[in-house]
């Protein structure tokens, strides 16, 4: 796997390649090597960024190995607002059992501190966002949208459609790290 390597301006680079998994694992290669400032898994991309001369960005050399993170186990009420919307518009009454059934895994934060962006879900659950996006959607909020499953770190406004609620704290600035969740965890939900 060589990735497309694009300029992302005087002390930055953004490296496309096939897949998700692809990401997190080059993601993980790039930070053993220590010579960037930061490096940000994406979708199917790498963000790196460096002081100073730019290190190399001969990547055949660096160990792609598969990433396989930490188990974390999410506690969910299943009791979110758009259920039957989104029975109805996938067919299908067991939605919360084929939510939970599957492993995730970690393939990005964004959009908020702490928002983990899950893939692995059944494919049969996938549904648009909302047409318009609530106003505020409760922290700790589990909702799904397209390929993606996420929870909510904090009220915010938001357009995915809400399965249910966890206690469980997905950022705290006090903590180190401050995410629960990194790229490469694997999450499994456990209905309450």
């Amino acid at each position: 796997m060589t990735p497309r390597v694009l300029p992302a301006g005087d002390s930055a680079a953004l490296l496309e390649v096939g897949d998700n998994a692809a990401a997190v694992a080059l993601a993980r290669a790039l930070r053993m090597r220590g010579d960037f400032v930061d490096v940000v898994p994406g979708h199917r991309t790498v963000l790196v960024t460096w002081d100073g001369v730019r290190p190399p960005l001969d990547l055949d050399d660096a160990p792609v190995e598969e990433a396989v993170g930490r188990l974390v186990e999410i506690p969910v009420v299943y009791d979110g607002a758009d259920l039957a919307e989104i029975a109805r518009l996938t067919g299908l009454d067991d939605v919360v059992e084929l939510h939970a059934a599957p492993e995730y895994t970690v393939a990005f934060v964004g959009f908020a501190p702490g928002f983990a962006y899950l893939l692995g879900g059944d494919e049969r659950l996938q549904v648009p966002r909302l047409d318009v996006p609530r106003e505020r959607v409760p922290a700790g909020s589990v909702a799904i949208a397209g390929p993606y499953s996420g929870i909510y770190p904090r009220d915010s406004p938001g357009g995915w459609r809400l399965l249910g609620r966890t206690e469980l704290a997905l950022f705290d600035a006090a903590l180190e790290p401050p995410a629960l969740l990194a790229p490469g965890d694997r999450v499994r939900f456990v209905p309450q």
